[in-house]
């Protein structure tokens, strides 16, 4: 149990500021729908740590750290413009503005957790305990335990801000990532 509980407070308290805390932020105030947006980021996070454990290693020599900067660089540019797009579900049925939210959360959280911190740690961690269920689902609560409160909070948010202002102040911290990106070492 230790790999569990150690595996859990490691990500929960990495995640803190993290660039999927944002990422969840502007997906609870673009579709404003907590329950898909928390589904998305578990069934992401169990997939991405659940492969982080078992090729993360192999993975991240493949690439490198100057390639994985630049993908970086890439993902939050392209985050910046998407999250100036209008969302064109917010005119159709609920359960297609559900289905966007899920579809979204879970397809930008598996991204974006690609070479990210916790998915390191995942690496290291299933290496150290040699439990790769015990520390994947670690890891997963600890994800949770840190982004699913921002999603909550986020939807309250958007209820009492522009969606407008909300895309446009994200879009801009996205771009200051990826500009960021472009400076920081290649050693990530």
């Amino acid at each position: 149990m230790e790999a569990f509980f150690l595996s859990t407070a490691l990500v929960a308290v990495a995640e803190i500021g993290d660039k999927t805390q944002l990422l969840a932020l502007v997906l609870a105030a673009r579709y404003r729908k907590p329950v898909p947006i928390i589904l998305g980021i578990l069934i992401a996070t169990l997939a991405n740590h659940a492969l982080a454990a078992w090729i993360g290693a192999a993975v991240a020599g493949w690439v490198g750290a100057e390639t994985m900067r630049w993908i970086l660089v890439a993902t939050f540019l392209a985050m910046a413009g998407w999250c100036l797009v209008p969302d064109k579900a917010d005119d159709g049925p609920q359960a297609a503005r559900t289905a966007g939210a899920f579809l979204a959360t879970l397809v930008a959280f598996f991204i974006v957790e690609i070479g990210d911190k916790t998915q390191i740690a995942t690496v290291a961690l299933a290496a150290r305990y040699n439990s790769l269920v015990l520390v994947t689902a670690g890891t997963t609560l600890g994800m949770m335990l840190a982004n699913a409160p921002v999603v909550l909070f986020g939807d309250a948010i958007a209820r009492r801000l522009p969606l407008r202002i909300v895309r446009a102040v994200a879009a801009g911290l996205f771009a200051a990532l990826g500009i960021a990106a472009i400076f920081m070492p290649s050693g990530l």
